[in-house]
C-alpha cells in the first residue's frame, strides 16, 4: 500500500502544478527566454556568431603621415569598431556609453613620436577617453593601441619623409645632447646606417616597408576534450537558467506545503495510514519529475534553437540533471521545515537560492570571480551542477567527469533530506 500511496502523491502534486497555468509558465517558459539573454551576452565561438567588436573613437589632431597611418590601423584591426569624430564628440558619445574608448591624438603628436623613438626624449601623450563601467575593453584597447602605435612611428621614422627630417635633426642635435660619448657615437653610426638605407631608394611595397611589429604570430587551439567542439555560451545559461528555475519551483513546493500544514491539511493525514517519510518522500520525487522536466525541456529548446550540443556523456547529463533536481527538491523540503509561516519563508528563501544561483556561476562563468571567491562557491551545490552540464556538453567530457557532481549534488540533498526530516512539524506553531 505504501508503494501505491507514494505514487499517487506524486501524481497528485504534478496535477496541481500542471492546472496552475502561471506555474507552468514560469517554470518551462522563463529559463528559456533568460537562457537565451544570457546566451547572446557570452556566446563564446559559435561559427554562425559573428564577434562583437569594441566601439572606439578616434581623434586625429594631428593630421600627420604618423597619426594617419594609426588612424588607418585601427579601422582595420578585427577586434576594433573605429570611427573619426571631433573631440567633442568623443567626449559625449563616451559619456552615454556609446563607446568604450575615444583616443586623441594631439597635435604635433608624429614629430614628437619620431623624435622620443630615437632620442629617448621628451614623449608626446595620447588622451584616452573611457567609460569607466568598461575597464575591460579599455586595458584590451591600450595594448591595441602600443601595437598600431609602434608599427606606425617605425615605418615612418625609417621610411618616411617626415621621420628623415627627424633623423637628421637627431644627428645636428647629438653633440649637445646629455650622453656618453661611446653612445653618441654609436647612436650616430645607427642612424646615419639608415640615411644611407633611404638615399638607396626602397621600392618595397607598402606591406612589406620596414618598421618594428610583433615578433610572432598566434596560433588558437579550444581546448576541450573533443577537438572539433568549439564553446557555445547557451550550454551554460541554460544550464544556470534552469537550475535556478528549478530551484525557484522548490520555493514554491515549499510554500504549498506550508499552506497546507496552515490549513490543516498536514494534521488530517496523521490520521491516514501513510509515514512521515512517505509523505515527505513523496513532495521530494514530485519536485524531482518537475525539474527533471524543467532542466530538459530547456535544454530541448537550446539544442533546436541555438544549436547547443551534447558533446561528452548522454547518460552523465541526465545523471546530472537528476542530482540537481533531487538537490532541488529536497532543498525546497528543507526550507517547508524551517519555515514557521509561508510569508517568512518565501522572503529568506528567494534570497538564500539567489545567492546560491549566483555564487554557483548559474548568471556568469566562475572565472569572472576572484580567485579567493571561486574557491568558496565550491561549497555550493548550484557550483557542482553548473560544472556537471558545462562538463557534459561543451566540454564533451566522458561519464566518469560526471560522477563527482553527481556524487556531491547527491549528498548535499541527502544533508537537506535529513535536516528536513528531523525538524519538519506536522502543525504550525
Amino acid at each position: 500500500m505504501v508503494p501505491t500511496a507514494f505514487a499517487a502523491l506524486i501524481a497528485k502534486d504534478l496535477k496541481l502544478f500542471l492546472s496552475d497555468r502561471r506555474a507552468v509558465i514560469l517554470a518551462f517558459a522563463m529559463p528559456v527566454a533568460i537562457g537565451s539573454f544570457f546566451g547572446m551576452l557570452f556566446p563564446g565561438s559559435r561559427s554562425t556568431e559573428t564577434q562583437s567588436r569594441i566601439p572606439i573613437l578616434v581623434v586625429d589632431l594631428d593630421t600627420s603621415d604618423i597619426s594617419r597611418a594609426m588612424t588607418a590601423a585601427l579601422a582595420s584591426d578585427k577586434n576594433l569598431s573605429s570611427e573619426s569624430t571631433s573631440i567633442e564628440q568623443a567626449r559625449d558619445r563616451v559619456r552615454r556609453g556609446n563607446a568604450a574608448v575615444g583616443i586623441v591624438i594631439p597635435q604635433g603628436f608624429g614629430d614628437a613620436a619620431g623624435r622620443a623613438f630615437f632620442s629617448g626624449g621628451e614623449k608626446p601623450q595620447l588622451q584616452l577617453l573611457y567609460d569607466p563601467s568598461r575597464g575591460m575593453e579599455l586595458a584590451m584597447v591600450r595594448g591595441l593601441i602600443t601595437q598600431h602605435v609602434m608599427e606606425s612611428v617605425s615605418r615612418e621614422v625609417f621610411t618616411g619623409e617626415r621621420g628623415r627630417k627627424v633623423i637628421d635633426d637627431t644627428i645636428r642635435s647629438l653633440d649637445s645632447a646629455a650622453m656618453p660619448d661611446d653612445q653618441k657615437r654609436l647612436l650616430r653610426d645607427m642612424l646615419e646606417s639608415v640615411q644611407r638605407f633611404n638615399a638607396a631608394g626602397n621600392t618595397a611595397s607598402t606591406s612589406r616597408t620596414p618598421g618594428i611589429t610583433l615578433p610572432y604570430d598566434v596560433r588558437e587551439e579550444a581546448m576541450t576534450a573533443r577537438q572539433s567542439t568549439n564553446y557555445n555560451g547557451f550550454a551554460h545559461s541554460f544550464a544556470g537558467m534552469g537550475l535556478q528555475f528549478m530551484l525557484m519551483g522548490a520555493i514554491n513546493f515549499a510554500i504549498e506545503i506550508l499552506v497546507e500544514r496552515q490549513r490543516g491539511l498536514w494534521k488530517r493525514l496523521r490520521s491516514a495510514p501513510i509515514s512521515k517519510l512517505t509523505l515527505l518522500g513523496s513532495k521530494v520525487g514530485s519536485g524531482t519529475v518537475i525539474g527533471t522536466l524543467v532542466m530538459l525541456v530547456s535544454f530541448g529548446f537550446a539544442i533546436l534553437v541555438w544549436g547547443v550540443r551534447i558533446e561528452g556523456s548522454v547518460a552523465g547529463f541526465i545523471g546530472v540533471t537528476i542530482a540537481s533536481a533531487v538537490m532541488a527538491a529536497s532543498y525546497g523540503l528543507l526550507i517547508a521545515a524551517l519555515g514557521k509561516t509561508p510569508n517568512a519563508a518565501r522572503g529568506a528563501s528567494v534570497l538564500a537560492t539567489l545567492l546560491m544561483v549566483m555564487l554557483g556561476g548559474a548568471w556568469v562563468p566562475t572565472f569572472v570571480f576572484p580567485a579567493w571567491l571561486q574557491r568558496v562557491t565550491l561549497i555550493m551545490p548550484t557550483r557542482w551542477a553548473v560544472d556537471g552540464f558545462d562538463a557534459m556538453t561543451w566540454r564533451g567530457f566522458g561519464l566518469s567527469a560526471a560522477l563527482l557532481p553527481i556524487l556531491v549534488l547527491l549528498g548535499f540533498a541527502a544533508v537537506f533530506w535529513l535536516l528536513a526530516l528531523a525538524r519538519f512539524r506536522w502543525e504550525e506553531v
